[in-house]
C-alpha cells in the first residue's frame, strides 16, 4: 500500500496549452530531450518534432491532434499531453484538460496573452486545473517579460508568482535567476542546453534580484500563515519551505508560478521541469473525483490501485485494419490485459485486448495500467469519447463526460470515382468517431454527403487525410454556414389528434404548449407544467415532453436545431377512452409547431471572433472592411515593430473569404485567426 501511495504521489499528468505559435511543441521537444526520453531534439520547422507525428502536422508545421507521451524527472513520472493551439481544434484541448491534473500555459514574450491563450486558460479554469506559466521567446526582439506578467493579471485574472527571472545583456538572453535559491542559471550552447551552470548572481544584479525575491516572498506570504509569520519576523526563509507553500497555493489556484525561457534556444526549460515536479499536483493532491451511481446519487472515486476500476475514455483513434485505440485516464483501480470491463453508458461488456504506454506516434505494450495512468487500450469496442468504464458491473458509476462544441461550417463532398462512394462514407464515419466536433450526414433530399466542422482549416485537414491516409480523393463544394433557429416572441399553440379505438370509441389527446425566448447562450429547455397527480400514466406525460425535445432538435423554419428557447407543456388532456403514446406525440407535435410559428421564429448564424495582426499603416483599411462586413471592432492593441492587433467579431457568412482580404489589404504582411463565439440573429443590411 505504501508503494502504491508513493507511486501516485510521484505522478504528474500535465498538458501544454497556448495560443498557436507560442512554442508548445518546441518546449515539449526540449522536455523529452532533457529527460532522456529522446536523444535528438526534433524541430517543428524541420517537420521532425516527435509530438507532431502526423504527416499533416509535419507538412503544415502546426499541431492538429493532441499527442501523449511520458518521461521521468527527478523521481517523478510526468505524463504530458501536447495540445493544438489553433482554434479549429479546440476539442483536443477540451478533452485533454478534462483528464489532466495540471497544465503549463506557454506565452510568447512578444505577443503576450493572445486570444486563444485566454480561451485555453479559461477552459483550464473551468476544470479547476492548477497551472504554471512559461514565458517563452525571451530572446526575441520586442520581448517584454513585465508586460506578460501584467497581462496575466488583467486578462486572465491570475496571480503570477515569478520563480525564474530572465537576465539580458542588451538583446542577448544570458540565462535566468532562480528567485527561490538566489542562483544564476546559464545554459551551455554546445550541449544544446543540457548542461546547466549555477553560480552566484552577478554583482550588478544582486540588489535588483534581492528586491525581486522579496516581492516573491511577500506574494507567497499572503497565501500562507506559516510564511507570513516568518516574513513579519524578518527571518530568512528556507527555499524548501517556500516550495511547500507555493505548491499548496498553486494546487488551490491561488498562485501561478511563472518561469522565463527561450525553448528554441534551449534556455530555461529545466527550471520549468523542476517547477512541474515541485508545484503541480499528483492525483493524490487533488479532491477525489465525483461520479454518479445508477440511482443518480453522488459517489466519490478515490485514487488507488486496489479500488474497483473507474476509467474515462477521452479520445478515440482509428488504427490499421479498422481497430479502435481508446485513450483513457484511470481514476481508480488497475486495468489488466484480458480483463473485462463495462461501459456505463451502454451497459456493454468489453474485453481488454492490449494496453499501451503512448509516446506520441509510438506505442509500447504493457501488461497492466494503474490508478492515475494515461494509456491507450485496444478492445473497447463500444467506446466513444467521454465514456466511463468500470469493473464492478453491479455498481457502475458515471463520470462527467466531455463537452464538444457544435460545428459552424459545412461543405458537400463527393468521391472522384463512383466506386469510392461506400468507402467515402465508411471513412468519414471513422473520422467522425475520432473527432466529436466533426459531423457527417447524407441529405435525404439531394443525396449529397455533407460534412461539418469548426472551420475551413478543420475541414481542409480532414479532406487531406481522406486522400493521404485512406486513398479517397474528393470534390469539395463551397463552404456553407451552419444555422440555428430561435424565437423572438412568446406564444401558445394547441394540438389535438384522434384515432378510432375499440368498441367504436376514439382515442383523443389535446395538448397546449407555451414557447418563450431565452437569453443568448442559454440553450434550450423543454419541461412539463402538469400537476404531480395525473389521471393517466406518467409515461404518457414523459412521452409528451420527449416530443418537445425532439421538436427542439428540428425547428419549424428550415429544420435546424433550436437554441435559446423554453418550451413548456402547459396541459395534456386525454379523452374518456384515454390515449396511447403515438396519439399523445402527434398532438404535442402539432401544438409545438403552432406555438413555434406564432412566436416569430428567426434564423441565427455563427458569430466569429477575429484576431487580425497587421502593420500599423493598414489598420484603417482593415477596420473599414470589418465594418462593411457587419462586424464590430472590440479592441486594438500594439505590438513591437509597428504592428497592431485588431480584435473584432463578425457573422461567419461575411468572413468566409477573409484570408484573401487580409492578404490583399496588408500586401501579404498581415495574418488573422478566427474562432466561433456564439450563435445570434444577424440583421441583413439593405443590399447585402
Amino acid at each position: 500500500m505504501a508503494q502504491d501511495s508513493t507511486r501516485i504521489e510521484n505522478l504528474r499528468n500535465i498538458g501544454i496549452i497556448a495560443h498557436i505559435d507560442a512554442g508548445k511543441t518546441t518546449l515539449t521537444e526540449r522536455v523529452l530531450y532533457y529527460t532522456g526520453r529522446t536523444h535528438k531534439i526534433g524541430e517543428v520547422h524541420d517537420g521532425e518534432a516527435v509530438m507532431d507525428f502526423l504527416p499533416e502536422e509535419q507538412d503544415r508545421g502546426i499541431t492538429i491532434m493532441s499527442a501523449v507521451t511520458s518521461c521521468l524527472w527527478k523521481g517523478a513520472e510526468i505524463n504530458i499531453i501536447d495540445t493544438p493551439g489553433h482554434v479549429d481544434f479546440t476539442i483536443e484541448v477540451e478533452r485533454s484538460l478534462r483528464v489532466l491534473d495540471g497544465a503549463v500555459g506557454v506565452f510568447c514574450a512578444v505577443g503576450g496573452v493572445q486570444p486563444q491563450s485566454e480561451t485555453v486558460w479559461r477552459q483550464a479554469d473551468r476544470f479547476g486545473v492548477p497551472k504554471l506559466a512559461f514565458v517563452n521567446k525571451i530572446d526575441r526582439v520586442g520581448a517584454d517579460f513585465e508586460r506578460v506578467l501584467e497581462q496575466l493579471r488583467t486578462k486572465l485574472s491570475a496571480n503570477p508568482l515569478v520563480i525564474t527571472r530572465p537576465v539580458m545583456d542588451g538583446d542577448e538572453f544570458l540565462g535566468v535567476v532562480n528567485l527561490l535559491t538566489q542562483k544564476f542559471c546559464s545554459f551551455d550552447d554546445r550541449s544544446l542546453g543540457a548542461e546547466i551552470t549555477e553560480t552566484e548572481i552577478p554583482g550588478e544584479l544582486r540588489a535588483e534580484m534581492a528586491a525581486e525575491r522579496k516581492k516573491t516572498v511577500e506574494t507567497v506570504a499572503l497565501t500562507s500563515d506559516d510564511i507570513m509569520e516568518s516574513y513579519l519576523a524578518d527571518e530568512e526563509i528556507d527555499p524548501e519551505r517556500l516550495k511547500k507553500a507555493i505548491r499548496a497555493a498553486t494546487i488551490s489556484l491561488d498562485l501561478v508560478p511563472v518561469f522565463a525561457g527561450a525553448a528554441l534556444r534551449n534556455k530555461g526549460v529545466q527550471p520549468l521541469l523542476d517547477g512541474i515536479v515541485d508545484f503541480l499536483p499528483s492525483p493524490a493532491d487533488l479532491p477525489p473525483v465525483a461520479a454518479l451511481d445508477p440511482d443518480g446519487e453522488r459517489v466519490i472515486v478515490r485514487p488507488g490501485d486496489n479500488a474497483p476500476l473507474v476509467a474515462l475514455v477521452f479520445k478515440i483513434q482509428m488504427m490499421e485494419q479498422g481497430r479502435k485505440l481508446s485513450f483513457a485516464r484511470i481514476y481508480a483501480g488497475t486495468l489488466k490485459e484480458g480483463g473485462e470491463v463495462t461501459n456505463t453508458r451502454t451497459g456493454q461488456k468489453d474485453k481488454i485486448g492490449r494496453i499501451f504506454r503512448i509516446n506520441a506516434g509510438k506505442r509500447d505494450r504493457i501488461p497492466e495500467a494503474k490508478s492515475g495512468d494515461l494509456i491507450g487500450v485496444v478492445g473497447l469496442r463500444s467506446a466513444a469519447t467521454g465514456d466511463t468504464f468500470c469493473s464492478d458491473e453491479k455498481r457502475p458509476v458515471l463520470l462527467e463526460t466531455i463537452r464538444a462544441a457544435d460545428p459552424v461550417i459545412s461543405v458537400a463532398v463527393e468521391p472522384l470515382n463512383a466506386q469510392d462512394g461506400p468507402k467515402l462514407l465508411e471513412t468519414l464515419g471513422k473520422l467522425a468517431e475520432e473527432d466529436p466536433t466533426f459531423k457527417l450526414k447524407v441529405d435525404k433530399d439531394t443525396g449529397q454527403t455533407v460534412i461539418s466542422g469548426m472551420g475551413e482549416l478543420h475541414l481542409d485537414v480532414l479532406i487531406h487525410r481522406l486522400a493521404r491516409e485512406h486513398g479517397v480523393t474528393t470534390r469539395v463544394g463551397k463552404p456553407q454556414v451552419v444555422h440555428r433557429e430561435t424565437v423572438t416572441g412568446t406564444a401558445e399553440g394547441e394540438g389535438s389528434f384522434s384515432k378510432p379505438g375499440t368498441g367504436g370509441s376514439s382515442r383523443t389527446a389535446k395538448a397546449r404548449v407555451r414557447i418563450r425566448p431565452l437569453a443568448r447562450g442559454t440553450g434550450s429547455i423543454a419541461k412539463s407544467l402538469l400537476p404531480a397527480e395525473l389521471p393517466y400514466p406518467a409515461s404518457l406525460a414523459e412521452a409528451a415532453v420527449d416530443t418537445l425535445r425532439d421538436g427542439l432538435a428540428t425547428g419549424s423554419l428550415m429544420g435546424y436545431p433550436v437554441l435559446d428557447m423554453e418550451t413548456d407543456l402547459v396541459s395534456l388532456d386525454l379523452g374518456e377512452a384515454g390515449a396511447d403514446e403515438p396519439t399523445v406525440r402527434i398532438a404535442v407535435s402539432q401544438a409545438f409547431r403552432q406555438a413555434m410559428m406564432a412566436a416569430s421564429p428567426v434564423l441565427m448564424e455563427p458569430v466569429m471572433k477575429l484576431e487580425v495582426t497587421s502593420p500599423e499603416e493598414f489598420v484603417g483599411e482593415i477596420v473599414g472592411d470589418i465594418n462593411s462586413r457587419q462586424g464590430r471592432v472590440e479592441d486594438l492593441t500594439s505590438l513591437p515593430g509597428g504592428f497592431k492587433v485588431i480584435l473584432a467579431s463578425a457573422p461567419l457568412s461575411r468572413v468566409l473569404d477573409y484570408s484573401t482580404a487580409v492578404r490583399s489589404q496588408t500586401q501579404g504582411r498581415g495574418s488573422f485567426l478566427m474562432r466561433f463565439d456564439h450563435f445570434d440573429i444577424v440583421e441583413k443590411k439593405p443590399g447585402k
